[in-house]
């Protein structure tokens, strides 16, 4: 019991450690005002949680509650922000990083069922023959129902060389089939690029991790290199979910001379900063179209803003998510981190994306060879429970309504959608429509500026 009250009174710490940095430097400022509100309320939680632990009809564990009441709270200040249990904690470390042990699928949650987008090509589960649409409903055993994806993501990665068995239900097999695999290292590639025909490169940018302008000063350099000098690139960040800020930042100046790329604007003075371009040795001069969609976010939406407000570039695709807002994550003790939001971003103009996303300079809606729109049902930023405002106090249309998409379950046909380790050949790309667009734009560019030279 004894040990008991010692991990409450623990969890009782971390609660009152996230109250003070949710509430920052106003908590110090208004100090006289409300402190004893805070205590209040903080006398009040602690009042719950004896009564709950003492008298409720069936055992609870005091720490799952507190880390539930802590979650809760940090949720409720916008969508991005989340207390990080320690292995959630150490998944977002490694997805910034250029590899992991794993068995190499693409997952997502569709109606609770934890299910295949993708194996990624020539790795374990790709041999093995788990294909796309299949259903996970066991690892090692353990069911995944009531599984949060990343938990299934942690008990699926571990050290190469060590088995990890895979339970799941195909379409069209009658009973489950078990995979058993022996973990590999997965390389993650944030950077591919081809030539699209002599003069016309394609640079695919999917994330943005601590490899991503190293590996595009290379992709450069091959296009840059080869016999017939580059004319006009596509830069390509569609689904890109974002990632680090400093990444974007590099990449963007890499294509910009001078000038602003960004501003981030906090409630704390450190938190707000103006990120500008620096003269590249490395003068690229050929147009660009940048490609985005309703998956393009946070970074990705940083680096097309930036080329859009120069007029560096043509943005060609879909209106973005709409992620215009920066986090930060913070250690906490036992392995815990806190993820929060400490600004909003401005393109160099001045404009906040937050909750309203890059209009693209030309609107071209990417179909498939059927003439579905495959941007139809896409959650923007707009949609989530709490999402911010564009700018401080100032309520958006879109929170005034109620949007149903939160609610809904959009249709994924699995087998139509790229991820970041589809393979990249001319052959993939070749039927998409807005990728033939863009190269359409930068040879009728070419076309004209040499009539007028």
């Amino acid at each position: 019991m004894a040990m008991k009250k010692q991990h409450i009174k623990l969890w009782v710490v971390i609660v009152i450690a996230v109250v003070f940095w949710t509430i920052g430097t106003g908590f110090y400022r208004d100090l006289a005002a409300d402190s004893e509100e805070t205590y209040k309320g903080l006398k009040l939680f602690s009042d719950v949680i004896e009564l709950i632990e003492r008298n409720y009809v069936d055992p609870v564990d005091s720490k799952k509650l507190i880390q539930k009441a802590v979650q809760g709270m940090v949720h409720s200040l916008d969508p991005h922000s989340s207390l990080l249990p320690p292995e959630a904690f150490e998944e977002l470390q490694i997805d910034t990083h250029g590899e992991f042990g794993g068995i190499g699928i693409v997952i997502t949650m569709q109606k609770g069922i934890i299910t295949v987008i993708s194996p990624i090509e020539g790795t374990p589960a790709y041999k093995a023959g788990i294909i796309a649409g299949d259903k996970i409903i066991k690892v090692d055993g353990e069911s995944t129902k009531d599984m949060m994806l990343w938990e299934a993501v942690r008990k699926m990665r571990g050290p190469k060389g060590e088995q990890v068995v895979i339970t799941i239900i195909r379409e069209g097999s009658p009973k489950p089939i078990d995979f058993n695999l022996i973990r590999d290292i997965i390389p993650v590639k944030s950077v591919r690029s081809l030539v699209l025909k002599p003069g016309y490169g394609y640079i695919w940018i999917t994330n943005f991790q601590d490899n991503t302008t190293r590996d595009l000063k290379i992709a450069l350099k091959e296009l840059e290199s080869t016999d017939v000098p580059l004319k006009g690139l596509v830069l390509d960040l569609r689904n890109n979910p974002g990632g680090l800020l400093n990444q974007s930042i590099k990449v963007a100046d890499m294509f910009l001379e001078k000038g602003k790329i960004v501003s981030i604007k906090g409630r704390l003075k450190q938190h707000t900063q103006i990120f500008r371009a620096h003269s590249n040795e490395e003068k690229r001069d050929y147009p660009i179209v940048v490609l985005i969609n309703g998956g393009s976010a946070s970074a990705s939406e940083i680096v097309a803003g930036a080329l859009q407000d120069h007029k560096r570039a043509i943005i060609l695709g879909t209106t973005s998510f709409g992620k215009g807002s920066v986090q930060t994550v913070e250690a906490l003790r036992e392995g815990y981190g806190l993820k929060y939001t400490i600004a909003r971003y401005y393109t160099p103009n001045g404009r906040s994306i937050q909750a309203q996303g890059i209009i693209p300079d030309i609107e071209v809606k990417k179909r498939f060879i059927d003439g579905k729109d495959s941007d139809e049902g896409l959650l923007k930023e707009k949609d989530l429970k709490n999402h911010l405002d564009a700018e401080p106090g100032k309520e958006s249309k879109s929170k005034k309504r109620l949007i149903e998409k939160e609610d809904k379950e959009k249709k994924i046909d699995h087998h139509k959608i790229r991820t970041r380790y589809t393979p990249l050949t001319l052959e993939n790309i070749h039927d998409d429509n807005q990728v033939r667009r863009a190269l359409e734009i930068l040879i009728g560019y070419d076309i004209l500026k040499n009539r007028r030279g």
